[in-house]
């Protein structure tokens, strides 16, 4: 399996309901470092996964709406506990949203496996794999 992964961040604010969550249950921010990997099987005919700018521009261009926004005020958040863990899965779908549309040029229609992995520090981080 043959894999590249492209970083951006993006930095929110938030709160979650329950005591499990303890005091984030208050509003308060996070920073996150974003990567997302690409991988399929055999290699395009270029001998690339992917062109690693255009994965970048549409890493970019999905978390784009959720960078510098408080994502309590969002009408598509509204009672969700925007996790670490959702807002992986959350930038996964959209990408391969992306690579269906045709986004990611036609030769990345041969991806076969997203993952993207959100790192809340250098001790933390949550990852979310899907298929294309």
């Amino acid at each position: 399996m043959f894999s590249i992964t492209v970083r951006d961040h993006m930095m929110i604010a938030h709160s979650f309901q329950g005591e499990v969550f303890g005091p984030a249950q208050r509003l308060h921010g996070a920073t996150f470092i974003v990567d997302a990997t690409f991988r399929r099987d055999q290699l395009d005919d270029d001998n690339i996964v992917v062109d690693m700018g255009k994965a970048g521009a549409e890493l970019r261009g999905v978390i784009e709406d959720l960078n510098y926004s408080n994502l309590d005020d969002k009408e598509e958040f509204k009672g969700v506990n925007t996790s670490t863990e959702f807002l992986a899965a959350l930038i996964a779908d959209r990408l391969v949203a992306q690579i269906h549309q045709g986004a990611l040029g036609d030769n990345a229609r041969g991806i076969s496996q997203v993952a993207v992995t959100l790192h809340e520090s250098h001790v933390a981080w949550a990852s979310y794999e899907r298929s294309v």
